[in-house]
């Protein structure tokens, strides 16, 4: 349409200068929502809102100490479910955790009460720790038993033999030797070793699942074991060494479990660990984040950190 003579154009009106700013602050932040989880940001507001009501009944609940307490009370049960991870990544469940925690410590234990060398006895739990997983990946594998039975029954199976070479009674004592000392009361650069012994299995896992074909290939099957395999994964081979090595971190879990104690433990400590650790990996998410895995590539290792609770 002509403009009449005379009269000119009306003015562009330009956008302020802090809409652009605003709306890249909206992206980043939906992105980073996104990317986290409205669940996951469910329960850190929940668990921000419960340290600030105990932290305002007891003024000493934020200081150092104890808070290296409460890191040091759920250092156990983070490595558990760092493995537990892994497992519930690949489609499984290992109800048999803690029992294998339980075994791994009263090994430690009796292997060092009979050598003299804590060395020999945590190999010899790691070992155990190592055949045990291998146990509950055979049958699931090869006897074709679903995860949640195969390994219930080797959670009664685990259970019944370390009461049964301990006579339901602590093992040993270690609270004199300096290695088993300094893995319960030592630091390194002023950080607990067992808080540390948890922070390096979760950032060992993480780069294994976020940057190595193998973690890939463990997202894959999860998501979809018959696509995986009709692409050439030997899928049964990474179930075997996925348990194998859930087994491996339950019995780093039963050492760290026996320095702490002073003795190998056979329910004590233990017993009812299974159910916290798939609590902790189901609430942090990691369905949500194995069905997504192959969108974005988002590693949930993180996530079962923020499902514990320190008090339990």
């Amino acid at each position: 349409m002509s403009m009449p003579p005379g009269s000119t154009a009306p003015a562009q009106v330009a956008p302020p200068a802090d809409a652009g700013d605003a709306e890249q602050k909206r992206s980043f932040v939906s992105t980073w929502v996104a990317r986290i989880g409205v669940q996951n940001l469910s329960l850190l507001v929940a668990l921000i809102v419960l340290a600030a009501a105990i932290g305002s009944q007891n003024a000493n609940f934020f200081s150092v100490p104890n808070i290296r307490v409460i890191g040091e009370g759920v250092a156990i049960l983070g490595i558990l479910a760092v493995g537990e991870t892994i497992i519930m990544l690949l489609g499984g469940l290992d109800i048999s955790v803690g029992s294998q925690a339980g075994l791994a410590s009263v090994i430690s234990a009796m292997v060092f009460t009979s050598s003299g060398s804590a060395i020999f006895g945590m190999a010899a739990a790691i070992a155990i720790g190592a055949v045990a997983g291998l146990i509950n990946a055979l049958i699931i594998v090869y006897g074709r038993v679903n995860s949640v039975i195969a390994t219930l029954a080797t959670f009664a199976a685990y259970r019944g033999v370390v009461n049964l070479i301990s006579n339901g009674s602590a093992q040993g004592y270690t609270g004199g030797d300096d290695v088993f000392t300094f893995l319960s009361l030592g630091k390194i650069a002023g950080v607990p070793v067992l808080i540390l012994a948890f922070l390096v299995i979760a950032a060992l896992v993480y780069i294994m699942l976020r940057f190595t074909d193998i973690g890939r290939n463990i997202y894959a099957i999860g998501g979809n074991k018959v696509a995986a395999r009709l692409s050439g994964l030997r899928i049964n081979k990474y179930v075997i060494g996925a348990y194998m090595l859930m087994g491996v971190i339950a019995a780093i879990a039963g050492i760290l479990l026996t320095a702490r104690t002073g003795s190998g433990q056979p329910t004590s400590g233990s017993q009812g660990l299974e159910l916290q650790v798939i609590t902790a990996v189901a609430l942090g998410g990691c369905a949500d984040a194995r069905r997504a895995a192959l969108d974005d590539g988002l590693t949930p290792t993180y996530e079962p950190i923020i499902g514990f609770d320190p008090h339990e």
